[in-house]
């Protein structure tokens, strides 16, 4: 077994289950109150920019992880991370782009999901998918720019290495959201 080849993936781990941690603790209850008072909107306007704040967290954290653990991984040269690294951060600016589509439509799913209707059951499924194809077109548009640069296999490993990077990340996601319907 390949300890410095394993380091990263749990770094990544922990990393992870951290992140699964804070997001179960600003979960809101699945009951609301019928008619909320002003200070309940006070507490609800203060657990909206709470959430924020873990959510801009997470998502820095993440990326900071994210770019360490993709450069252990890549092995480049120094001629050839000076070429990469340009190029994974135009990468992950116009990801972070794609993820607010997704961090809005999961909030989105968070407000309705206790009263989830048919039409908005199909829009949030249909933003998801979206997002995802969206995600997948960027990605090839940025295996080429590799390969363009540093050749197939690195372009390869770029994308190998990203893309079990976000599953992993989905799986987190996915994980720590409740099931639609669920009362």
């Amino acid at each position: 077994m390949n300890i410095p080849r394993i380091r990263p993936w749990l770094t990544l781990l922990v990393l992870v289950v951290s992140c699964q941690a804070v997001a179960a603790q600003t979960k809101k209850p699945a009951t609301k109150p019928a008619r909320p008072t002003s200070a309940q909107m006070f507490t609800t306007d203060a657990e909206k920019k709470n959430v924020q704040a873990y959510i801009d967290l997470i998502r820095s954290n993440v990326r900071q992880e994210k770019s360490q653990i993709m450069g252990e991984v890549m092995l480049l040269s120094a001629a050839d991370a000076a070429k990469f690294w340009p190029i994974y951060t135009e990468y992950d600016d116009e990801l972070t782009k794609i993820n607010n589509l997704r961090v809005e439509n999961i909030k989105e799913y968070a407000r309705t999901y206790t009263q989830m209707t048919d039409e908005k059951a199909d829009e949030l499924v249909k933003k998801a998918m979206d997002y995802h194809r969206q995600r997948a077109e960027l990605l090839e548009k940025y295996y080429e720019r590799v390969k363009q640069e540093l050749g197939a296999i690195t372009a390869a490993r770029f994308v190998q290495v990203e893309n079990q990077l976000l599953m992993i990340i989905d799986l987190q996601i996915a994980a720590s959201l409740p099931v639609a319907g669920e009362k």
